[in-house]
């Protein structure tokens, strides 16, 4: 059964002589609690941190391994405005229809753009040709810059950089703690003639996702204290070093733990702060190592504004939202005080629920389920229930210890409690895959051969495995194509679990009890970025028409200059019928970026009045459906 943490009330001073551990005191109570005052925030802020800091600092902060991992669903089809019943135009490919997800490439039907290597650029699918470019980070070029994204709203873009991480001080005789800061910049700008900067908004902090829904963007950011601990010293014990840290506790100020914020124009500061004390809640137990606020803009009006943020003492990894609430997920596998633990195998996942209907986003629950996700994929409310997938065990997958099981949760008061759950799918293997359609989901789980688990979900106290289906290789994304059709993407694999290649799969899954594999569509030692990214899928329902980006290594050959053939990175399209696939066609780039650069694949594909479009780093292609041939190739220069 899906394990809620246990509720609690404020916070109990700490205890006079803790255990010296860097491990953050467990989160036994998610019930989140506004703070009275600055004044009682920093004193519970204080004795939360002197309570869980350790001899090496006040982790995770300081000891997270930071790995990023890009996800994304439903059609990707969105209709143009006006009546007509057809789409003309694909949107980016999302987890939740009308949710639009942060992405390199957006269009409304009327335009294309685009962001990468520092420069956002603009084209008109009409006349195929460039017709704006703007420089955001003048500084990157092919091995450097902000990796950033889109969303877009009728003539204003909103373009998220994720700045790097960087150094917090140099002062001699003390380590930066917990190492780095990250800075998350955000920069709007209007599309309406030139591209132009309207306003940008800096914060502290890393950016984990964003969702939109209409003209309101919500964007998530994790951050973490600004605490300088004392250089360790060998010949100092850890008792000394815990009470060392303490006394850095002891002197510090809000300024070292809230973010802080700054609001630009197109030249200047226009004003700055910090999350006010009166818009941060804490649970009844936090380590003060960590905070997730949610920023909310309105890209309809004329600036950005300071962004309404709402601050949590607590981490997060993972966000999922279905525009009427916004869900974000803790992924503790990542954190090197768990992996050295006894207990490492004994993951859970923090689940916080906002509710982001209208207005400021507001807390609403908290609750957690046993073992790890795989990606938001792996989250889904559907009739006020939230269906959660994770593997418990060994937490690679590659013991007999790990299972995968799906939890269902429901809001009861500030608690997300469990209600159903069905468990031990997969033994001895991990979840590569989840989609949950209405009241039915997949999980794809994978070692050897990929089982594919049809379950249940209508009755949420009784959720059950109705099917199962082993083949090898596995799935890594699933995408319903309607009339009881579920494609997979991933790898081919052999008896032993070798992966091969590309696979694309085309599942029956209209009988629950047997779902079936119609079709197999195999690339020799091809990997797609499709994967683990699902913006990079495109499904277009008018034409059945699947097209995903494959990559392969460059071979030998028998060229007589004894060279490799270089790797290709072009994408392929294959079109559904009845009885399985029929291959559409290939689309491929020129093999360098415009400048001499390096190798550029195809990362995306959309679709604007019946033409393919791919896009690069080296630039856009327009090809016709009818032969596959090219129409226009606009290079991003």
């Amino acid at each position: 059964m899906a394990a809620a943490l246990a509720l609690g009330g404020c916070t109990a001073s700490p205890p006079a002589d803790p255990p010296p551990t860097g491990r953050p005191v467990p989160a036994g109570g998610l019930r989140l609690v506004a703070f009275d005052s600055c004044d009682a925030a920093l004193r519970q802020i204080r004795a939360a941190a002197r309570a869980a800091v350790g001899p090496w600092g006040l982790g995770p902060g300081h000891d997270l391994l930071r790995f990023s991992a890009e996800a994304g669903a439903d059609s990707g089809a969105l209709k143009a405005a006006g009546p007509a019943s057809t789409p003309d135009f694909s949107g980016t490919n999302v987890h939740e229809a009308g949710v639009d997800e942060p992405d390199l490439v957006k269009t409304d039907g009327r335009r294309i753009v685009t962001y990468g290597r520092g420069v956002l650029t603009v084209v008109d699918p009409a006349t195929r040709r460039q017709t704006g470019r703007l420089a955001l980070d003048p500084a990157a070029d092919r091995f450097s810059g902000q990796e950033g994204s889109l969303l877009l709203h009728g003539d204003r873009a909103l373009v998220l950089l994720r700045a790097g991480m960087v150094p917090k001080s140099g002062v001699p005789g003390r380590r930066p703690a917990p190492g780095v800061v990250g800075q998350a910049r955000l920069v709007l700008v209007d599309l309406a003639a030139a591209p132009r900067v309207v306003g940008e908004y800096w914060i502290d902090g890393r950016m984990l996702d964003a969702r939109q829904v209409g003209a309101t963007a919500r964007i998530v950011i994790s951050s973490g204290h600004r605490l300088e601990f004392p250089q360790p010293s060998g010949k100092r014990t850890d008792a000394q070093r815990i009470a060392a840290n303490r006394g850095v506790i002891d002197k510090a100020t809000l300024d070292d733990w809230l973010p802080r914020y700054e609001i630009r124009d197109s030249v200047r500061t226009v004003g700055s702060g910090r999350v006010g004390c009166d818009r941060v809640s804490r649970p009844a137990g936090f380590s003060a190592a960590s905070m997730l606020t949610v920023l909310s803009f309105d890209l309809a009006a004329p600036a950005l504004g300071a962004g309404d943020p709402v601050t949590v003492f607590a981490d997060g990894d993972t966000v999922y939202s279905n525009g009427q609430r916004l869900y974000v997920a803790t992924d503790q596998r990542w954190r090197t005080w768990r992996a050295a633990s006894p207990e490492a195998r004994d993951v859970s996942t923090e689940i916080y629920q906002f509710d982001t209907a209208a207005g400021t986003p507001r807390y609403v629950a908290a609750g957690s389920v046993p073992g790890w996700l795989i990606n938001q994929y792996a989250l889904s409310e559907w009739d006020g229930h939230l269906r959660v997938a994770t593997t418990t065990g060994d937490r690679w997958g590659r013991g007999n210890a790990s299972q995968s099981g799906v939890y269902v949760l429901r809001a009861d008061g500030p608690t997300l409690k469990g209600v159903g759950a069905v468990t031990g799918l997969g033994k001895g293997e991990r979840i590569y895959a989840v989609r949950f359609i209405g009241g039915t989901g997949y999980v794809v789980t994978f070692r050897e051969t990929d089982p594919l688990y049809g379950v249940d979900l209508r009755d949420p106290a009784k959720p059950r495995v109705t099917g199962e289906l082993k083949i090898n290789g596995y799935s890594a994304y699933l995408h319903p194509a309607g009339d009881g059709r579920l494609i997979g993407v991933g790898q081919d694999a052999t008896d032993r679990g070798r992966v091969t290649g590309t696979q694309v799969s085309l599942f029956d899954v209209a009988d629950p009890a047997r779902p079936t594999r119609i079709a197999q569509h195999h690339v020799a030692g091809g990997w797609s970025e499709a994967e683990h990214d699902p913006h990079a899928f495109l499904y277009w329902p008018p034409e059945r028409l699947m097209v995903i980006p494959v990559r392969q290594p460059g071979v030998d050959t028998d060229r007589p200059d004894g060279t490799k053939r270089p790797p290709s990175g072009g994408v392929l399209a294959l079109r559904l019928g009845d009885k399985g696939f029929t291959v559409a066609g290939a689309v491929d780039h020129p093999g360098s970026l415009a400048d001499g650069g390096e190798w550029a694949p195809i990362r995306r594909s959309l679709m604007i009045d019946g033409v393919l479009w791919t896009v690069s780093d080296a630039g856009l292609k327009a090809t016709a459906l009818s032969g596959m041939t090219s129409l226009a190739w606009v290079p991003l220069a």
